[in-house]
């Protein structure tokens, strides 16, 4: 259990919501009030809390992270998702707009039909830059990442898009059965991503890949099939975030939407012991990661840091969990620990 990579983020979750407890029962931030961390409550027949509201806010970076991992697993990463992102909140809302009957259900379903489908034409963009072209992934998905802000301003003519339609906005606010439906969505994503990858062949290879791609293509593996899949899923997913961040605010920016999300992605798939490297990869990391990287965002506020060091405090935090769960670190720690034998000073 010890040399297990999930335990220093599972402890480092745990030892957030114990910050956090503390924070709201002492009234850190001064706010002149006091309350329980983790109280949830039934309203209308659905569940409300801080621990409801960590896991909808998380659904984002976990889709997009859950993608991340398996490109990260084959040597990859992907820079564009937030591009990706912005581009399907650009093109459901604008598809909303200009339908028929804005607030119709089928509206909302072609519009993010419409939004999913381009968000695949562009992982197979992406997949076809690496795969067959054979260049660096970092510098692939660089060039979505700068020209994808630019489509979606295009797509919404560099205004924001604002839209009424009760079934899109329930992406973010729905519930069912008392759980947030952008909960149920992420947490779906990540089940089916671990039935494939783990219940079939398919995470095999893509460890193949990413540990060995010469060896694995002389074995007979079809990397390229691979690649180009896992950089699909990836932009699948993205396009999943970017419908749950635009329904949030029944509107898009593309200037801001999904922004930076591929920095909080690659986080907490490193966070969750998926080495940069490729080779093995962990989705039960990936999900505490991504819980990881939330409740801090709220744990922040709570403990009445100013926000002009939030991102400092964000670094610091990050790079000790990193440590704490780096293998050399360990060693070395193990090494002061170590002690003395009796008459080594002799």
């Amino acid at each position: 259990m010890l040399a297990s990579p999930l335990l220093w983020p599972v402890v480092a979750l745990l030892l957030l919501v114990v910050i956090n407890t503390l924070a709201l029962a002492f009234d850190f931030a001064g706010r002149g009030e006091t309350s329980f961390f983790l109280n949830v409550r039934i309203q209308d027949g659905h569940l409300y809390g801080n621990i409801i509201d960590i896991a909808r806010n998380s659904a984002p970076v976990l889709l997009v992270a859950l993608g991340m991992t398996l490109i990260i697993a084959t040597r990859g990463i992907d820079l564009s998702v937030g591009a990706i992102a912005a581009i399907a909140g650009a093109v459901a809302c604008t598809r909303l707009v200009g339908a028929a009957d804005e607030g119709a259900v089928t509206a909302a379903i072609m519009a993010c039909t419409w939004a999913l489908a381009v968000c695949v034409l562009l992982g197979l963009w992406n997949g076809f830059l690496v795969a067959v072209l054979g260049i660096q992934p970092i510098l692939a998905t660089l060039v979505l990442m700068v020209a994808g802000r630019g489509l979606a301003m295009l797509v919404t003519d560099g205004q924001i898009t604002t839209v009424h339609n009760d079934t899109f906005s329930d992406l973010a606010t729905g519930f069912v059965l008392g759980l947030p439906v952008a909960s149920l969505i992420a947490v779906g994503m990540v089940v089916v991503a671990a039935v494939l990858t783990r219940r079939t062949a398919l995470g095999m290879l893509i460890e193949a890949v990413g540990i060995n791609p010469e060896a694995s293509r002389l074995a007979g593996v079809r990397a390229r099939t691979i690649i180009w899949t896992v950089y699909v899923f990836g932009a699948f997913c993205a396009g999943l975030a970017g419908l749950i961040i635009a329904a949030n605010t029944n509107s898009v920016n593309a200037n801001s939407l999904g922004l930076w999300i591929e920095l909080d992605a690659i986080l907490a798939v490193v966070i969750g012991g998926t080495a940069l490297t490729g080779g093995r990869f962990s989705l039960a990391g990936t999900l505490v990661g991504a819980l990881f990287i939330t409740t801090l965002a709220r744990t922040i506020p709570n403990v009445g840091i100013p926000s002009e060091a939030n991102y400092l405090f964000k670094a610091v935090v990050v790079v000790a969990v990193c440590l704490l769960q780096s293998p050399r670190a360990r060693a070395a720690l193990r090494v002061r620990r170590r002690p003395v034998p009796k008459g080594a000073h002799s």
